[in-house]
């Protein structure tokens, strides 16, 4: 599993996990730059994700959809913030209503996606601030360090086929 680390950290309010990839840094990063790889790895197998635009440089937005086991739809959207291309990507991450308009109920992160040579492959850093404790553990209720594992966990078969 490349999942190696998982650290909920409510002080500095954020959630860090760690994987590492039996691939280079440059495949790696394409399974974020192409939305039809993206859609594989982005939500876990039972909520798999439908991503409907993909605008991955600064200032652009990504809209997409899960589909959970009974149909229902669940809506997101990263707003772009920052690009380096292939070692990483900065981007506010939120829930939406299914016409991808920000829902204001549920927490926004701001979230930093590292990729660097490790190992012969690669350590991907995932890096999730929210703005309050409160919002952190609003998500960790929701399942977001499981949910998160489980799509990480899916990349290495993604990169191997």
């Amino acid at each position: 599993m490349p999942v190696t680390n998982v650290q909920q950290d409510l002080d500095n309010l954020t959630l860090t996990i760690t994987a590492d990839f039996a691939a280079p840094v440059a495949r790696i990063w394409q399974v974020y730059a192409d939305p039809r790889q993206l859609e594989k790895v982005w939500g876990p197998p039972t909520y798999p994700a439908t991503v409907v635009d993909h605008d991955l440089t600064p200032g652009g937005r990504t809209t997409y959809f899960m589909t959970g086991p009974e149909g229902e739809k669940f809506a997101g959207y990263w707003q772009i913030t920052a690009v380096d291309e292939p070692t990483s990507f900065s981007f506010d991450d939120g829930f939406a209503d299914l016409d991808f308009n920000s829902n204001p109920e549920l927490p926004v992160s701001k979230n930093v996606f590292t990729f660097a040579e490790h190992d012969g492959g690669t350590r991907a850093t995932y890096v999730s601030t929210y703005e309050s404790a409160e919002a952190l553990q609003q998500v960790l209720d929701m399942g977001v360090v499981e949910g998160a594992t489980s799509a990480i966990n899916q990349i290495d078969e993604l990169v191997a086929s």
